[in-house]
């Protein structure tokens, strides 16, 4: 997904300081050689004037050839005067020249019209801090996705085989999503008893697309429904703060809905749900859902067409085994 406006604003308003804070620290540096070494002053002075008297020449015609080759030859030898100037009083030799936090691109971002390593980075920084997920994606993620962890001594009558071998398949199909992402969009639904996973899966997968510089949202069914109740029934919020905060979450490139069922059940958490689900499977935007809801709770506690929605556009995918969370809790005593 490209960047909104106001998010290569604030992107962009970073670099603008870098460059007034290198501004800045010349003009403190300059300032502070002028007041040490007078002369050094008197130096630039002198390629100013040059290049003031270089240009009268060249608009009136009347310089030669070899002034014009000349020039560049003077303002070489008094720039050496300078460094020399600069050293014997005590000064690094480059104490003058700009400071850059990126010298590749000079803090404005941009090389040519490619965008430097350093403001690729930035981006996919300012998506971290975006997608609700910067700290837990460090310790959540495929390096430290534990197979073992999952039984391997009898067989899941609901899938026909062991937790670990089912969790060994499902993690194909996770990372099969982020490979064809986002030329084959999918939308994948995990479900299963609490502490099997889901939510480190869905980390997991989250911390691959932000790498490559997706957005991500990451939101509780809790949080989903508070702010699309915010938004819709806050009457201090401007229309362009409430359209701007829906398309945050229906046009991101990933929206992640964890533990489905934990909101109050209401006719609008429900039609919010729908509409959710329904407009982004419209625009291809891939959606993953995590819940602890079994197929018939999910038919019971929502609508029919949301349900039709789940079972017949999504990836189901079924994690079985002990509760996680709860084993390391017993190993670590």
């Amino acid at each position: 997904m490209v960047l909104t406006n106001s998010q290569y604003e604030q992107l962009m308003s970073r670099y603008y300081e870098r460059q007034l804070r290198t501004k800045h620290i010349a003009r403190a540096r300059e300032q502070e050689v002028y007041a040490a070494v007078p002369e050094f002053a008197a130096l630039d002075r002198r390629i100013g004037q040059l290049s003031i008297d270089y240009a009268r020449e060249r608009l009136s015609h009347s310089g030669t050839a070899d002034e014009e080759q000349n020039l560049p030859q003077q303002i070489q030898r008094i720039s050496e005067e300078k460094e020399e100037l600069l050293v014997r009083h005590g000064f690094p030799p480059d104490y003058l020249q700009p400071v850059y936090i990126c010298p590749d691109c000079q803090d404005t971002g941009y090389i040519g019209d490619r965008k430097c390593h350093c403001f690729e980075r930035a981006i996919v920084d300012f998506l971290y801090s975006q997608s609700n997920l910067q700290d837990i994606l460090e310790r959540e993620n495929f390096e430290y996705f534990d197979l073992s962890l999952y039984p391997d001594d009898y067989i899941e009558e609901t899938t026909g085989q062991t937790p670990r071998d089912n969790m060994r398949n499902i993690l194909q199909t996770a990372m099969e999503f982020v490979r064809c992402f986002p030329e084959e969009p999918a939308n994948l639904l995990l479900y299963g008893n609490t502490g099997v996973g889901k939510t480190f899966l869905t980390n997991c997968i989250a911390r691959e697309l932000l790498e490559q510089s997706h957005t991500v949202v990451y939101l509780t069914s809790l949080k989903l429904f508070d702010i699309l109740e915010t938004y819709k029934f806050d009457r201090d919020l401007s229309h362009t703060e409430k359209n701007a905060a829906v398309s945050y979450i229906l046009d991101s490139d990933l929206l992640i809905i964890d533990d489905l069922g934990t909101e109050l059940n209401n006719s609008f958490t429900s039609s919010q749900l729908y509409h959710c689900i329904d407009a982004r499977l419209n625009h291809r935007r891939a959606t993953i859902i995590s819940t602890n809801l079994s197929f018939d709770d999910l038919r019971e506690r929502y609508s029919e067409r949301i349900f039709s929605r789940l079972t017949s556009s999504y990836i189901l995918l079924k994690l079985t085994g002990d509760d996680i969370r709860l084993r390391k809790a017993i190993a670590q005593q």
